[in-house]
Parts: C-alpha cells; structure tokens; sequence
C-alpha cells in the first residue's frame, strides 16, 4: 500500500460511519453504512431492507467517511474506489462492528455485509480556523 493509502485507512478507523455511492436502476445513490478496517480492506454494514447492497455486490462504489462532526481544527475526507463483494464476516469481524441497530425508518435493522478492497484512494484536509466557526453556520 502506498503512504496515501496507509494514511486514508488509518483515517478511517477514527470514525464508525461513511456513505457508499453506486447506481441503482440507472439512478445514483447514497447510502449510510457501518465500516471497520481489516487487513487494509473495509468491511461494511448496511441494512439490507433497501436492497442496495444488491446494487453494490460485484459492482465498482465509492466510499467515503470523514470527521466534519468533530471538534478537530483539522478536518479530513477519505474517499475511494473498489469492487463490493458480499461477504459472511468472521466472529472476530462481528465483534468489532458492536451491536447491530435495531430500526433503521421504522424497520427491524437486517444486516448485510460488503468487503471493499480499497483503489483510487484520496485524502482531503481542511484546517478550520476557530475563530470564523460560525461565520459560515447555516
């Protein structure tokens, strides 16, 4: 792996959620999953309700997570590439996940899992300046 990629993984084992983005009946989407790290791959937990890990699996997506929730005065975007593979995760990769939701709108939370082996990796950093915070607050 290269440093970038190194970097983009470690970044990713700070923060629990990221968005995956693939298509869907020719359409783009979004949608919130669980991630944790594991062998320089990422493992994903979504709820299956949706369907859109059927959308996902043997598919190029796109995943990303960052920390723009923090408090950090450095802010920090991870995205990348990778084919999504449905997967049965070990006991061990069950346990870093933690418990699993028990709603997701309303549902009973049915878990799915992806691995994605990371390509195209990139790393964005903006550095906040406390003092304008909330010069541009909504």
């Amino acid at each position: 792996m290269s440093p970038e990629e190194l970097h983009a993984i470690e970044l990713l084992r700070r923060v629990p959620y990221g968005r995956v983005a693939t298509s869907m009946r020719a359409l783009p989407f979004l949608a919130l999953a669980r991630h944790v790290v594991v062998d320089g791959e990422v493992v994903l937990r979504m709820h299956a309700g949706f369907g859109h890990h059927q959308a996902c699996n043997g598919s190029v997506v796109a995943y990303g997570a960052d920390n723009f929730n923090s408090r950090d005065t450095l802010l920090w975007s991870v995205q990348f590439t990778g084919t999504a593979r449905i997967v049965e995760p070990t006991t061990p990769e069950l346990e870093l996940f933690g418990p699993v939701p028990h709603f997701v709108d309303g549902a009973v939370f049915d878990p799915v899992y992806m691995r994605i082996e990371p390509q195209f990796v990139t790393v964005h950093a903006l550095a906040k300046n406390p003092e304008r915070e909330y010069q541009h607050a909504l």
